[in-house]
């Protein structure tokens, strides 16, 4: 029974090996994030905020109002220019000269997570003989999950005054990849037109 479940291994490795040679090999580019994850984390912000255009809102539809946003994320400022967008589609006004309220964005979190399940054999690097065998994934999944959560902290700009805080705006957005017995490859994701990449049996089509 061992010798025929060693067999079946090899057998796998054998061909998996030989097909490996055959397949997509994706290069890193310069990119700081991929453009995947720059969709993960655009969608989520446009997400949290709302559609309602006759929501509550201590400031008179109209108004100038000047944004300045504040977090510890390196892609805090994308926030910035999707709320000045919505602040525009709902009436008001963004600008940074003569704004009669002041609104600061506070990010509280922006970014993505990612986790990976394996069932396989690793990639094997062999120190003693010159032979190296690709990963092996009978089943992995990486899933990856775009999240955001900001709030308003909203003033008056002549006087400083507090007016309000805004409840939390959070949104969360997802890509998954999936490889099964090896060479079977999916995704699944909430993205709208996430990237793809062309393999060669979808290019000769």
């Amino acid at each position: 029974m061992t010798q025929t479940v060693l067999k079946m291994l090899f057998s796998c490795i054998a061909i998996a090996t030989f097909l490996s040679a055959c397949s997509t090999t994706q290069k890193i580019t310069p990119s700081l994030r991929t453009a995947t994850e720059q969709l993960l984390l655009t969608e989520s912000v446009l997400r949290s905020l709302p559609k309602d255009r006759d929501m509550p809102f201590p400031i008179p539809r109209g108004s100038k109002i000047k944004l300045d946003v504040i977090g510890v994320s390196a892609d805090k400022d994308i926030v910035k220019g999707i709320v000045a967008g919505w602040l525009g589609m709902h009436g008001y006004i963004p600008t940074d000269e003569g704004a009669s309220h002041r609104i600061n964005i506070i990010v509280n979190s922006l970014g993505t997570e990612l986790a990976t399940t394996f069932f396989g054999i690793p990639p094997i690097q062999a120190s003693l003989i010159p032979i190296a065998t690709p990963e092996l994934a009978i089943y992995k999944s990486e899933s990856q999950l775009g999240y955001s959560r900001f709030h308003f902290d909203i003033f008056e700009t002549a006087s400083g005054k507090f007016l309000a805080s805004s409840s939390p705006f959070l949104a969360d957005t997802f890509y998954n990849m999936y490889t099964l017995l090896f060479l079977f490859k999916f995704d699944k994701s909430d993205l709208v037109s996430p990237p793809e990449i062309k393999t060669f049996r979808q290019l000769v089509k």
